[in-house]
Parts: C-alpha cells; sequence; structure tokens
C-alpha cells in the first residue's frame, strides 16, 4: 500500500493536530511544536480512508473558471446568483436589482469596481451581524475589519479585533453567521478544543452544515 504524500506540515502552539486538504487535494498536517514525526505518520494512515475519500471529493467538484466580466456570467451576493449586466448611463458604478448592473465605463477596471463594492456590502452586513451576536452572546469585538484574504473566512487578533474576508458576503447569510459567530466564540475561546465547539453550537446549533457549506462551495466564492 503506498504511503500517503504529507505535503506540508504546520507547527504551532496548538493542543491538538488537524488534518487539512486543501482545494488542490494536498494534504496539510497543523501540529503543536513537539509532535514526532512519526506519531504524525501512524495518524495519517490511520485516517488513510477518511483522507482519499476527502481529496476524491475535491477532485469531482466541478471546476470554477477565472471570471470575465462579460454580461450573463453570474456572480454571486449572499448566497444568490445575479447575472451581471452592463448597462449604459447608470448612476453608480453597480447597482443591484434583478441583475448586477455594472456601468459599462467601469469595464476595464470591472474587476476593482466589483471587489470595493463587495467590501462595502460586507463591512455593512458583516458589522450588522456582528452587533446583532454581540448582543445576544455578550462578546463583543473591538473592531471590524474586511480583509482580502484568500483562505481564511475570519480570524479573531490578540486584541479583540475581528478580520473578515470581503468573500464572505458572497455567501448564504446563514454562512455569514456561522463564521461571525465563529470567531465571536474566540473572543473568550482561543483554541479550537471541545469548549470551543460546546459554545458555537449553544449559539448555531446545526452550525456543522454552515461549515460544511463554506467547505464544499469554496472555489465558487472567487473572482
Amino acid at each position: 500500500m503506498d504511503e500517503i504524500k504529507i505535503d506540508k506540515v504546520i507547527r504551532s502552539h496548538r493542543k491538538t493536530i488537524a488534518l487539512v486538504i486543501t482545494q488542490d487535494t494536498a494534504l496539510v498536517v497543523r501540529a503543536p511544536f513537539f509532535t514526532p514525526l512519526e506519531y504524525i505518520q501512524k495518524l495519517i494512515e490511520r485516517k488513510r480512508f477518511w483522507i482519499n475519500r476527502k481529496q476524491e471529493e475535491i477532485r469531482k467538484r466541478p471546476i470554477v473558471k477565472p471570471k470575465e466580466f462579460v454580461s450573463g456570467e453570474v456572480f454571486l451576493f449572499l448566497g444568490r446568483s445575479y447575472k451581471l449586466e452592463i448597462v449604459d448611463g447608470l448612476q453608480s458604478d453597480i447597482e443591484l436589482r434583478d441583475t448586477l448592473q455594472i456601468s459599462r465605463t467601469r469595464l476595464p477596471v470591472a474587476k476593482e469596481t466589483l471587489i470595493a463594492w463587495y467590501k462595502e456590502r460586507a463591512l455593512e452586513k458583516i458589522r450588522e451581524r456582528c452587533e446583532w451576536y454581540a448582543k445576544l452572546t455578550g462578546y463583543k469585538p473591538t473592531s471590524i475589519k474586511i480583509t482580502g484574504a484568500k483562505r481564511r473566512w475570519g480570524s479573531c487578533g490578540p486584541r479583540g479585533t475581528l478580520n473578515f474576508s470581503w468573500r464572505l458576503i458572497m455567501t448564504p447569510l446563514e454562512v455569514v453567521d456561522y463564521v461571525v459567530v465563529h470567531e465571536l466564540v474566540h473572543l473568550e475561546e482561543k483554541s479550537h478544543a471541545k469548549k470551543f465547539w460546546s459554545k458555537v453550537k449553544t449559539i448555531l446549533h446545526d452550525y456543522e452544515k454552515r461549515e460544511r457549506w463554506l467547505k464544499e462551495n469554496k472555489a465558487a466564492v472567487i473572482l
């Protein structure tokens, strides 16, 4: 039986080992600093079936082509698909109606224009959801920032700052809420230990379904 290839090992102060299958089917191991490589290899062997299954699932996913910014092309906003419509004489750069309308004058910089629009909408909606869940849970961030992160939906800074990728605004609202709650709970529970997930589940009992959507649709939320 062939040995499973480890593409990358990331060591940190974490207390547990995590196996991550990336979008290009690479196997990434996140482990505590002093975990012996032999122990990691034995764990991977025990997880062989799971690793192979996950890699096969990713290989079967449809390939998402880079956007060309032409009429009829589909873009996501809060989980809903909108066809791009190029419009003459539009009052603003972008307007969201039954279609996602963009001014013809912005076509040379369509990607940058759309990203700027997504960032504005993301800050509005994510700030709103953070405030709502902060009132519900008592977890209050010191600030909320929108980033261009491609690999992380959100992160929690050491001083209580929460950061969210603007790409999150493409996902359904219930998925936005999951990432918001995930990062809010990190204000109190820094690791992904059992206590952390217990608190997340108390707030969102179906968080696993929402998390699964992110894993299965990550390739769709690109420009």
